[in-house]
């Protein structure tokens, strides 16, 4: 045996850390229990008025994921590991139990290597296939592990819909705001057409317009008939016959009402229709986008209101964090094996050095 110690030295430190390794785990480690969630998030299927066909096709298992994801981030934050310490007394819970390698060296060490301790003792991961997110918790004893998978859960929840809550809320004050002003512009813009069309004594100007130019063009028609009966009648009557005399005095009477009704219609001093209607066209065009952009905003702000009702998540628990009946930790032979495989090989690798040094020496 001492030959064997003297020529293998490296073999003998092998098989004594396996030894102590192995003394740890089956004697000296100290049991951890682990409480296991699986949940998933859910958003309220609330139907909006306006289907988006691009949503139809891209489908919300996008979203879903990156939900979870956040969620994922918020458990393994700082800010998590926080509210564990005030509401689940972590620092005291490992750092009172476990044995030496284990527990938390002391509970008041600073925050950055309290935080590498919770990542050894927390695990939150996303299965992306099941689309599921799994939780798990170890502890020194059954209730605190199932205690700070509740916690995480719960916390989870609140956090992302404080998140989604909070920007719906900054979006729907926004939106509320505009609405107030539109509204005042709308209307500002309808008082003025009414104003307009009170002031003129016409309802609409347009089509007062529209009228006046059908009188003139029927007006001009049978003018342009007595004018051909005129010509007709001098073909075989004298100027001063009675039926040449009563043409030519309608078609004075035409020619006087159509230039009256030209005058209406358009004038150079001033308060002509057609003058009120390009005044009225303007007001009611103003009036009309006002109304539009009213009629958006209200739109914008009730499909605001109801995507942020769609914003809430809900966690959907598909197994409840479990109160751990026995410890799952350490795996205690598990452990033993690999660490005998590895030091086992890596003391082959340094024989072999060994050798091969030897050789080259000879």
């Amino acid at each position: 045996m001492k030959v064997f110690a003297k020529q293998y030295p490296h073999w003998v430190v092998c098989f004594a850390l396996i030894v102590l390794v192995s003394f740890y785990y089956l004697v000296w480690a100290s049991d951890r229990y682990v409480s296991h969630a699986n949940v998933v998030l859910e958003s309220p299927q609330i139907s909006t008025p306006e289907v988006d066909f691009s949503t139809l096709l891209s489908g919300s298992g996008a979203t879903n994921t990156s939900d979870m994801l956040l969620m994922r981030d918020f458990l393994l934050s700082t800010d998590m590991l926080q509210l564990l310490v005030e509401k689940a007394d972590f620092r005291q819970h490992y750092s009172e139990n476990g044995d030496i390698f284990s527990r938390l060296s002391d509970p008041d060490v600073p925050m950055e290597e309290l935080y590498d301790y919770y990542l050894k003792r927390v695990s939150v991961e996303l299965d992306e296939y099941a689309g599921v997110l799994r939780i798990d918790v170890e502890a020194y004893t059954p209730e605190e592990a199932h205690k700070i998978a509740q916690l995480l859960i719960s916390e989870g929840e609140r956090h992302m819909n404080e998140m989604g809550r909070r920007l719906a809320e900054e979006q729907v004050r926004f939106l509320e705001v505009q609405v107030d002003e539109m509204k005042k512009q709308f209307d500002q813009t309808r008082k003025e057409l009414l104003d307009y069309q009170n002031k003129n004594g016409l309802v609409s100007p347009t089509g007062t317009v529209e009228s006046l130019s059908s009188v003139v063009a029927t007006l001009e028609g049978q003018l342009a008939m007595l004018k051909a009966q005129k010509t007709a009648l001098s073909s075989y009557q004298s100027a001063r016959s009675s039926e040449m005399t009563r043409v030519e005095s309608q078609i004075n009477a035409l020619n006087q009402q159509i230039s009256q009704e030209r005058d209406r219609l358009a004038r150079q001093t001033g308060n002509a229709l057609n003058s009120v209607s390009s005044q009225y066209q303007t007001l009611q065009l103003q009036a009309q986008f006002a109304q539009d952009s009213y009629s958006g905003a209200l739109s914008a702000l009730q499909n605001t209101r109801i995507e942020a009702a769609r914003k809430l998540k809900q966690v959907s628990v598909l197994q409840s964090p479990t109160l751990p009946q026995y410890a799952e930790k350490p795996e205690r032979l598990y452990d033993i094996t690999v660490f005998a495989v590895i030091a086992m090989f890596v003391t082959l690798i340094i024989n072999m050095l060994i050798l091969i040094i030897k050789d080259h020496r000879d």
